[in-house]
């Protein structure tokens, strides 16, 4: 996951790098665009006389047509933290200490594939993408998730772990109500998008890490809910942003004791 991650975020500097740098010429009319500005020059006869003169004007993107779209894409980049919310309270019952996790490093990160949509205006539009969604809980304590129980369960190792990561992967569908301002002088925009997310659980994991066993892993669906709804809210200007999901049905399912366990996760993103 860790190189997924960072060839992502390598792939995405890169691209944005070239982007900013880019320039293209346009040699019939003598001139040169940027992607801020439009610098034109004129050889011959001015208003001072023979000589030289350029005048430099903003370049303005141009509007959208209303319409719909469907492409392949790599956008709404999240990385961020996750939250376990028990019952409404930050703080977990005596009945899921087992799962007290360590907050600088229990993570979200996720993004979307794939995405379909309808603009109305320049300003305004509907999509619906396609992604995956990833929570990583790094667990306190050195337990062991069971694989294969009837209900949420656990077993105390006598093993000191250097990780202990619980995890679940999601496929995730946000339905999106998109706003974007008018282009600046900088050609850049502000967004505000919001609205309603269900997922698809695809598998539970946990990953763990000790001088004893060294590196192991084992995969279930450790009673992860097989269907999830929430919503979400994302912010930014240019191409970052902030997120913040909130999900609504509990996080594990057929497991009574985990009764009103929900999530929340919140961060930066790339990608608009």
């Amino acid at each position: 996951m860790k190189r997924l991650v960072l060839t992502i975020v390598l792939a995405a500097t890169a691209a944005m790098g070239y982007a900013a740098r880019h320039i293209s010429v346009d040699s019939p009319v003598d001139t040169i665009k940027t992607k801020k500005k439009t610098v034109t020059v004129t050889v011959g006869a001015t208003e001072n006389g023979i000589g030289i003169e350029s005048k430099r004007d903003s370049l303005k993107n141009r509007s959208k047509a209303p319409g719909a779209s469907f492409a392949l894409t790599f956008e709404r980049f999240d990385i961020g933290f996750s939250k376990l919310v028990d019952n409404g309270s930050f703080t977990l019952s005596p009945a899921n200490q087992f799962l007290d996790y360590k907050s600088s490093k229990t993570s979200n990160v996720g993004f979307d594939i794939l995405q379909f949509g309808y603009r109305f205006t320049s300003y305004f539009k509907i999509y619906v993408a396609g992604g995956f969604d990833w929570t990583h809980i790094r667990l306190e304590k050195d337990i062991t998730i069971l694989r294969d129980q009837p209900v949420l369960n656990y077993s105390v190792d006598a093993v000191e772990y250097e990780k202990n990561r619980f995890s679940s992967t999601y496929l995730r569908i946000p339905l999106g109500f998109d706003y974007r301002s008018k282009s600046d002088r900088r050609g850049k925009r502000f967004h505000l998008v919001a609205g309603p997310e269900v997922g698809f659980l695809l598998g539970g994991k946990v990953k763990q890490v000790s001088d004893e066993n060294g590196k192991q892993k084992f995969k279930d669906d450790y009673h992860f809910s097989e269907f999830r709804y929430g919503a979400y809210a994302r912010v930014g200007y240019g191409g970052a942003g902030l997120f913040y999901k909130q999900y609504f049905n509990d996080m594990f399912e057929n497991s009574p004791a985990q009764k009103g366990l929900k999530n929340m996760a919140f961060g930066v993103m790339f990608g608009f």
